[in-house]
């Protein structure tokens, strides 16, 4: 997961540092409507062949809303599998009657096309990611080795990279924490850009080996503290100067450094 943040570099015009208006994050190569549906599929526990869609609609629409809020630019493709679920949703609510209303032959549910899309895209990830974990074994058995280079150092590494909605998923639920869910749409005057919260970042995991997610927040954060802070985070990963990890999926999510 990458990102693009269009803030000015040169911190010199502006002494403040750039607003939360001005920092738009955009994501190279990000995961597309279809990897948000397998994602809540898989954090729900949901049975891919019988999917309740006023449900995964309304979380779907949720993980959206977040994502405009935070000025990440997302593909169109969102928006028009969202028009998808609605549609299908809107279709389920109708009596049985009027779904075959001037229908001769039946009527499939129209789940039944997701559901294909579903499987055949998992189809691929999983094969995608076959081919890579060859590659990767491929380069660690023969890696040719420069002896001219310092070694280097072994990192321990844990068994999940998080992906976006990993990262969503625990933006989200710190808001909860907070109580901030109400007023998420209100920017407060505070004193706090993003710059600054990157090198808060940075300086904390100079101290400590890793940062808990959560913890990045303090408890009495307001609105703008929380958006800048998760922004800082995502450029943070898109410079390569962090990673965020799990343990298992949907695990707590840590900060290290690179």
């Amino acid at each position: 997961m990458q990102a693009h943040s269009s803030r000015d570099d040169a911190r010199g015009q502006n002494q403040d540092g750039p607003s939360l208006e001005s920092c738009r994050v955009q994501l190279d190569v990000f995961e597309g409507p279809l990897d948000l549906l397998l994602y809540l599929i898989r954090k729900e526990e949901i049975d891919i062949y019988d999917i309740p869609i006023a449900r995964v609609t309304g979380q779907y629409l949720r993980y959206l809303e977040m994502m405009k809020v935070l000025n990440l630019s997302f593909a169109g493709e969102f928006l028009a599998m969202a028009a998808t679920l609605l549609y299908i949703k809107s279709w389920m609510l109708l009596p049985p009657e009027e779904r075959t209303e001037e229908v001769e032959e039946p009527v499939e549910d129209p789940r039944a096309e997701l559901v294909r899309q579903l499987l055949e895209y998992r189809q691929f990830k999983e094969v995608a990611d076959d081919l890579e974990e060859k590659e990767s074994l491929h380069y660690r058995t023969f890696q040719r080795h420069d002896t001219s280079a310092p070694p280097l150092e072994m990192v321990e590494r844990p068994l999940c990279d998080v992906g976006i909605f990993d990262l969503l998923t625990a933006f989200s639920e710190v808001l909860d924490r907070a109580g901030k869910r109400e007023g998420f749409h209100e920017v407060l005057e505070e004193d706090i850009t993003v710059p600054d919260q990157m090198d808060l970042i940075l300086r904390r995991l100079r101290e400590q080996k890793e940062l808990i997610f959560h913890l990045l927040f303090p408890k009495e954060a307001g609105c703008t503290m929380i958006i800048a802070t998760f922004l800082a985070l995502l450029e943070l990963i898109r410079m390569k100067k962090v990673i965020a990890v799990q343990e298992r999926p949907f695990a707590e999510i840590k900060i290290l450094a690179r």
